[in-house]
């Protein structure tokens, strides 16, 4: 297999795509060309023909062959990854092409692990039974900080590859992880999210030995990083990649003020029956409501769409966000198909005590408008570069 070029500078892609009417598979496909190394020309050809998530792991599995057997390694890693992200959980072929894919992207980007040139050093931190892995780089010459990176709800580390990149060409150390419920740590050690991350992120900073770091955590991660700052002070500054002030708000927030209304009036009443029985209609009737019932249950060890909720409920920064002193950075998108912005003024309020806050909302002139700026993520990687280098001043 040829391996990818080292030399080469560090650039990330941009640009925003209509290729899919579904908001959230259109959103993912977007992801497959900027962030997972996909070709838009592949992924046009394809995009129209996914209306369901069995279309969608059929189409990308076939991208991935092709790739594949015309030697396009960097697009089959991507097409593979991301080929399982709507496979049901207990599909044998989850498992398979998430372990496929990876496999291929150490074999792929290998020079930048091992060799003399090579520019980031791997490790397994052991927590609870389990392992988390993470990615470590230092800058050449003297370090404006060191970094702690996550991603969120449905995130693999190796995605973040180019970001932690292109931060260490900016001057920065930095230290990207994978937590419970994240990539391998969900999908081949078996252990689930946590909404206390303060834990996760405590086994890191122990293992490492750090004080005075700047945590970014991207889409869940504003809730999560976040989190583990109002309990470990050695995290000094935080970036919430992500309007999110409680997971429930982010879930239900598309629906209209009175039906929102009706699900907190009946979660208070622990109204399981009448819950499951609205959500399980609801996912007969759309194929994305039923894929993220089913993936939500098993990522958050619920047995039914009550018990997924009351899970979810947890993950509120609402009783913890006066534990928050540092100083915090939130980015915002102006069409965030998952998340309203909207929702920033009740997340501001929530932190009574930081040192300073900043929100940054990213807009379509600026092609970063979707879900985490996926459209533009060197503008979001130099806003964080820029902020962090003000706070410096």
């Amino acid at each position: 297999m040829e391996k990818y070029d080292i030399s080469k500078p560090v650039t990330l892609k941009k640009g925003v795509y209509k290729l899919n009417d579904e908001a959230n598979f259109n959103y993912q496909l977007n992801r497959v060309i900027n962030w997972d190394g996909g070709r838009l020309e592949d992924v046009q050809k394809i995009s129209g023909k996914i209306k369901n998530s069995a279309d969608w792991k059929r189409e990308l599995l076939a991208l991935g062959d092709e790739a594949m057997a015309e030697e396009r390694t960097q697009n089959a890693i991507a097409y593979y990854r991301m080929s399982e992200f709507f496979m049901y959980d207990g599909d044998p072929d989850k498992k398979k092409y998430y372990e496929k894919a990876t496999a291929l992207f150490y074999e792929y980007y290998a020079d930048y692990f091992e060799g003399e040139k090579s520019r980031i050093s791997r490790f397994e931190v052991p927590y609870e039974g389990v392992k988390l892995p993470v990615m470590h780089v230092k800058p050449e010459g003297s370090s404006k900080g060191t970094l702690l990176l996550h991603g969120g709800n449905d995130s693999y580390f190796e995605e973040f590859l180019f970001s932690l990149l292109y931060l260490q060409e900016r001057g920065f150390e930095v230290y990207l992880f994978e937590g419970p419920g994240q990539g391998g740590v969900i999908r081949t050690q078996g252990m689930h999210f946590t909404h206390e991350w303060e834990k996760p992120v405590k086994a890191i900073l122990d293992f490492f030995n750090l004080s005075d770091v700047t945590i970014i955590g991207v889409s869940l991660g504003g809730y999560l990083a976040p989190r583990a700052a109002a309990f470990d002070k050695r995290i000094t500054r935080v970036v919430a990649w992500s309007v999110f002030p409680s997971f429930l708000d982010v879930i239900i927030g598309g629906q209209s003020p009175a039906l929102r209304k009706m699900f907190y009036f009946l979660m208070k009443l622990h109204a399981k029956g009448i819950i499951n029985l609205i959500f399980n209609m609801k996912a007969k009737k759309e194929p994305m409501i039923d894929w993220g019932l089913k993936h939500g249950m098993y990522a958050y060890e619920a047995d039914c769409a009550y018990g997924y909720a009351r899970e979810l409920a947890k993950y509120s920064l609402e009783p913890i966000g006066d534990k928050v002193a540092q100083d915090i950075l939130i980015l915002g998108a102006s069409r965030d198909h998952f998340i309203d912005y909207h929702m920033i003024g009740r997340e501001i309020d929530m932190f009574t005590n930081v040192r300073s806050l900043t929100f940054r909302l990213f807009t379509e002139k600026e092609e970063a408008e979707n879900h985490c700026n996926v459209g533009n993520g060197s503008l979001a990687l130099d806003t964080i570069c820029n902020w962090l280098e003000g706070l410096a001043q």
